[in-house]
């Protein structure tokens, strides 16, 4: 059961995600279709939130399903006012969650002045106030049982009698089934009678008590109507269902309408037989049963991890393999060695794609986020979303949505402007914020675009000489300018805001994707908007990587961020602006010497080479003694006492047993950019 309960509460906070995107989609598209989706969300939640105790948050979803009913039956239409509504509602479903079937915490929140606030909105919109709003709080009864104020409203008609027999399947107790919850529940539509028919229990002897054995009878005189009954047992998989409507001048007093406990069960009417219903499956969505066939698995992200890092090993014992195989250069021992290297790479494929989400899932959260902080600073922003399927590590997804947040609570604070001053600036009252994923190469490139006022240079050229960041007479380019926003406490505001303007954001954004191993790019106009290109390693686990030796020692460069390799020509370098440039092909890229960054003594080799790769949008060479190959390279984390050096982004372990330490390109770059500006300074 607890393990039922588990998987409830997981599906129950996918159900809420996706809730949310429901309901701030009807924005932009309140149709039928989308007002279904809800209408099921929340049937689902309250089914299955009395099925596995959480009866608190079934009851409060009662109410908050009544009003997408009001909307399906054409009564109630969709506007502003009930979206906001319905986060608001959502918000506190998931509030019931996090109490963890907390019996008496949820009845609390239940009843509290929050949750009656809620309720009496809801019903102000579906038009059910009065004396009914009393006692929407549905608080228990003398027996402790639920009052029927959660019932489904009346459809007219006057009351009807139905005959209800209900019969868990063998296995369906082990399933999570509670039919004792499923009968409180039919208390909330009307006046029940129960009784129990025990006629399948076997001997004492011969009883499994994890077994279901028992039949359930019940009369109940309801004015929900026969499709509010049949809901009752909608996620009820594992069972077979008779619901038969009696005549209420005929039928016999509830106590003497059903057989003694222990008779036989009465034989189910033919399927076709007026007042009948043939027994079958109860009908459910997202029920506990038994898997069908063709659905997902749902796994811990654990055991992914744990088959990665025996991913990462056998790599590792490959890669030794391969070491020996060149040693011995034993013809068929080296076929071996290139099959079984085929079977790890396909292997590895296989795996990385098991760890592999689309970026959406992080991207979605945003359309909340985005609607409730413009409504916060008085301005109206349209979000666009493209690119939502490109997939990305699991590992990635989890830590770039605080960066996303700090650059979306940036543009929306300072980059788009308030509507008056965008009318009169000649732009669409409304501002665009669009955020779009692509894959390129080894990367996967998610940009963060607003339409807003641009980056100011002047004034961040201004902050950076009052910091001590740049000399007075300094001319730096708009690109050097514009990444000095990155610096750590740098800010323009001129005023702190609850939004943005202590100048930690930004800071905590390069911070957390250097730790991902990849790089932040800036462009803006003044006037036109700005956009923020983050550059993200499609996995963190085994990334294809290129060895090159500095003296005695093989460092790894990851292959994503090589373009080409090229010799190194003394003849071609000189100094350009007191930078150290090659010549390739007619363009003059800047290098540096890997082993000089690194505080490495020079290693003295005359023929060397230069490995180009590209950071923060620009060519770079990184000066290296050789380059000995590409190979599969699993990615281990530093010790804590190395986490903190500049220029390294991990380690792995080669073929021959030793440790080779991984460049982390983009940091390196930077590093040694501000290395050079600090000896150009000294020197001026």
């Amino acid at each position: 059961m607890e393990q039922a309960t588990a998987a409830f509460v997981q599906e129950a906070h996918e159900i809420l995600s996706e809730l949310e995107d429901l309901v701030l989609g009807l924005e932009d598209d309140p149709g039928p279709a989308a007002i279904d989706a809800i209408f099921r969300s929340l049937h689902t939640l309250k089914g299955s939130g009395a099925m596995f105790g959480y009866s608190s948050l079934a009851r409060f979803a009662h109410h908050f399903e009544n009003a997408y009913e009001k909307v399906r039956a054409g009564e109630l239409t969709v506007g502003r006012d009930l979206v906001n509504l319905s986060l608001e509602a959502r918000d506190l479903l998931g509030g019931f969650l996090a109490l963890e079937g907390d019996v008496e915490a949820s009845e609390a929140l239940l009843h509290s002045e929050q949750t009656q606030r809620i309720v009496a909105r809801i019903q102000a919109v579906t038009g059910e106030g009065g004396a009914a709003g009393e006692r929407t709080a549905a608080r228990p009864d003398a027996a402790g049982r639920p009052d029927a104020a959660g019932a489904m409203p009346a459809r007219g008609g006057g009351p009807r009698r139905y005959r209800i027999r209900f019969r868990p399947l063998r296995d369906a107790l082990r399933n999570g089934m509670r039919p004792d919850l499923l009968m409180r529940e039919l208390e909330d539509l009307g006046t029940v009678a129960l009784a129990v028919d025990a006629g399948a229990l076997p001997p004492l002897d011969a009883l499994d008590p994890a077994d279901a054995h028992l039949t359930w009878l019940a009369e109940l005189e309801t004015e929900a109507g026969r499709e509010a009954v049949e809901d009752v047992f909608i996620f009820a998989d594992d069972a077979e269902l008779e619901i038969e409507e009696i005549a209420a001048d005929t039928a016999a007093p509830f106590d003497q309408a059903l057989p003694d406990a222990g008779a036989a069960a009465p034989a189910p009417r033919p399927a076709g037989e007026a007042g009948a219903t043939a027994p079958r499956p109860a009908e459910g969505g997202r029920g506990t049963g038994a898997a069908r066939p063709g659905e997902s698995l749902r796994i811990a992200a654990s055991r992914l991890d744990e088959m990665m890092d025996s991913l990462g090993e056998l790599v590792i014992a490959q890669a030794r393999l391969g070491a020996v195989a060149e040693r011995i250069s034993d013809p068929i021992l080296e076929t071996v060695v290139e099959e079984i290297g085929a079977l790890v790479l396909g292997l590895r494929d296989a795996t990385l794609s098991i760890r592999m989400l689309p970026v959406e899932t992080v991207f979605g959260k945003f359309r909340r986020v985005v609607r409730d902080l413009s409504a916060e600073l008085g301005k109206e922003v349209r979000l666009v979303i493209e690119g939502g399927e490109t997939e990305i590590d699991k590992n990635v997804i989890d830590r770039i949505g605080d960066p996303l947040v700090h650059m979306i609570r940036n543009s929306l604070d300072h980059g788009i402007e308030a509507a008056d001053d965008r009318t009169a600036a000649g732009k669409p009252a409304a501002g665009t914020l669009r955020l779009s994923a692509r894959q390129e190469g080894g990367e996967i490139l998610v940009t963060i675009e607003d339409d807003g006022r641009g980056l100011d240079a002047a004034a961040i050229r201004a902050k950076a000489v009052e910091r001590g960041l740049l000399p007075e007479e300094a001319e730096p380019d708009e690109r050097t300018l514009h990444h000095l926003i990155f610096e750590p406490g740098f800010s323009t505001a001129r005023e702190l805001s609850a939004v943005s303007g202590r100048g930690v954001g930004m800071d905590a954004v390069r911070s957390a994707i250097d730790q991902l191993g990849g790089a932040v790019e800036v462009a803006s106009r003044a006037g036109k908007g700005t956009r923020v290109t983050l550059r993200l390693p499609v996995t963190l686990a085994i990334v294809d990587g290129l060895r090159v030796r500095l003296g005695g020692q093989v460092y790894v460069i990851p292959l994503s961020a090589v373009e080409e390799c090229v010799e190194m020509d003394r003849a071609e370098t000189g100094r350009r602006s007191g930078r150290t440039v090659l010549r390739i092909r007619d363009e003059l890229v800047p290098y540096v010497e890997l082993d000089g960054v690194l505080g490495l003594a020079a290693s003295g080799e005359v023929s060397r080479r230069v490995v180009i790769v590209r950071a923060s949008g620009a060519r770079v060479g990184l000066v290296v003694d050789d380059i000995l190959g590409q190979s599969q390279t699993v990615i281990k984390s530093l010790s804590p006492y190395h986490r903190a050096i500049p220029g390294l982004g991990g380690a792995t372990i080669l073929g021959d047993g030793r440790v080779a330490l991984i460049i982390d390109v983009a940091t390196l770059i930077r590093q040694a950019e501000s290395v050079r500006a600090l000896l150009e300074r000294e020197a001026a």
